[in-house]
């Protein structure tokens, strides 16, 4: 990444342990508890793998074709279940970003020479700049959501970031309004405990992070 090795292994460490987190979560729950896990799973530990600093491993060409392969089966699954709740939703929304960072950051690609866990290439920045600011607008109003979610009602920061109480068991909430905003919410309250919610925090930091590389 651009800040260095060190930001590497930190999302690497974060996102494999959300990723084994979710792993455990398939044991237990409701045949549909089960299937989100699953795919929080995958994407934590694809984007653990995505996160290797270079200097410990560069992954092959082929590895770019393996990442879009996956993770665009994993959106069109997501897409399918995307009418029963916002979770599938943002689920299909992670899917395509991995996909998109795959692509642009594939050897060969305009303008990249490396990924976001590789070493992006220094001169100059790959992919489309509004989409990667669509989805950078998407994650940073995801990452607020989901962590005034988890602050106690009645302080400062939850009020700001639109968390209560009642957004957590409703799935609603002022603060960020209706639109993107008004899904991200109904993410974010979206079934599962503080540490599963917590989880999805991490993931949606860290895909910020990559995202930020492009």
């Amino acid at each position: 990444m651009h800040g260095g090795a060190l930001a590497g292994w930190l999302l690497l460490a974060l996102c494999a342990v959300s990723g084994a987190y979710c792993l455990l979560r398939t044991r237990t729950g409701t045949p549909q508890e089960r299937s989100t896990a699953r795919g929080e799973a995958l994407m934590g530990f694809g984007m653990a793998a995505m996160a290797v600093p270079a200097a410990v491993l560069t992954l092959p060409e082929w590895a770019w074709a393996v990442y879009g392969a996956v993770f665009g089966a994993a959106a069109l699954r997501a897409l399918r279940s995307a009418r029963r709740g916002a979770h599938h939703l943002h689920h299909l929304v992670g899917s395509l970003a991995m996909v998109y960072m795959a692509v642009t950051m594939a050897p060969g690609a305009a303008g990249a020479g490396g990924h976001a866990g590789h070493g992006a290439a220094a001169g100059g920045a790959g992919g489309i700049p509004l989409l990667t600011g669509v989805l950078l607008l998407y994650y940073a109003l995801y990452v607020l959501r989901s962590a005034g979610h988890l602050i106690p009602a009645g302080t400062g920061v939850a009020s700001f970031a639109g968390g209560s109480t009642e957004g957590v068991v409703r799935g609603g909430g002022g603060g960020l309004g209706g639109g993107v905003g008004g899904g991200v919410a109904g993410v974010a309250a979206g079934g599962g405990t503080e540490l599963t919610m917590a989880c999805r925090l991490t993931m949606g930091i860290a895909m910020f992070a990559m995202l930020l590389t492009l």
